[in-house]
């Protein structure tokens, strides 16, 4: 990488720097500076796009990085914080289908007028596609922009403090249940951050250890090794939970 910070005036003026270094090989890559407004979903199809439109969340700015693939930028209509920007990112993505392990408050995007320099997408004569701006909305801010940024906040109160999130049970009284943490974005499909999780809202509602036990369980824990590590990890998650819920009481 050969990082640079600018301006929009200097970025013009150092196009012709760019196109050369584009012409030798080098990608050509750009981001906001410092904590911002924007999210980029990477990795999206038409048809990704086509649907964050109808629900909602109608992109600032589209660009198609190679044939049929595209990146979206988002306008939340405030800066956000690095940590809400980070969660906002990676729940959009794993909405709209896009590369999660691209989602964070400082991914680089692609600049728009220079080649896409993978190995894969150069033609047979050489060539490689040029990244295109498809759609270009300044300043536009998504419909739903209000109701997901405060969606965004809660989530990350509740990874802040779990005993907090364990007041925010169902509207129809019914306990969360572990599938209930499984199917939240938020946790991006990490099984050992589900798992505590769902320990401490679990036993904040006063549900047994044996229970908590077997919700930890129904998936498979082979990867942590013999039956006896399994049980070994289950009840050090418990006891992390039960720790966390005597910090926060504690305060």
């Amino acid at each position: 990488m050969l990082p640079r910070t600018w301006d929009s005036a200097t970025l013009l003026k150092s196009v012709p720097w760019l196109r050369y270094q584009n012409s030798q090989g080098r990608n050509i890559y750009i981001r906001p500076n410092g904590e911002h407004r924007l999210s980029m979903i990477d990795d999206l199809t038409a048809e990704a796009v086509r649907q964050m439109r109808l629900e909602g969340f109608g992109p600032t700015l589209v660009v198609e990085t190679s044939p049929g693939n595209f990146q979206a930028w988002l306008d939340h209509g405030q800066i956000l914080p690095q940590r809400i920007s980070t969660i906002a990112a990676r729940t959009l993505a794993t909405k709209f289908g896009g590369d999660k392990g691209a989602a964070d408050w400082r991914h680089f995007g692609r600049l728009a007028g220079f080649t896409n320099r993978k190995a894969k997408y150069q033609s047979k004569e050489g060539a490689y596609p040029f990244v295109r701006v498809i759609d270009a909305r300044p300043a536009h801010v998504y419909a739903a922009a209000g109701d997901f940024v405060d969606s965004v906040r809660e989530v990350a109160s509740s990874l802040e403090s779990p005993t907090r999130a364990a007041a925010s049970a169902r509207s129809d009284g019914r306990l969360l249940s572990i599938d209930d943490f499984r199917s939240n974005p938020s946790y991006d499909g990490d099984g050992n951050r589900i798992d505590l999780a769902y320990s401490v809202y679990a036993l904040a509602h006063g549900v047994s250890e044996a229970a908590i036990a077997e919700a930890i369980n129904s998936r498979d824990l082979s990867k942590k090794g013999a039956p006896n590590r399994q049980a070994a990890y289950t009840s050090r998650t418990i006891a992390k939970a039960a720790q966390r819920i005597q910090s926060q009481n504690g305060r």
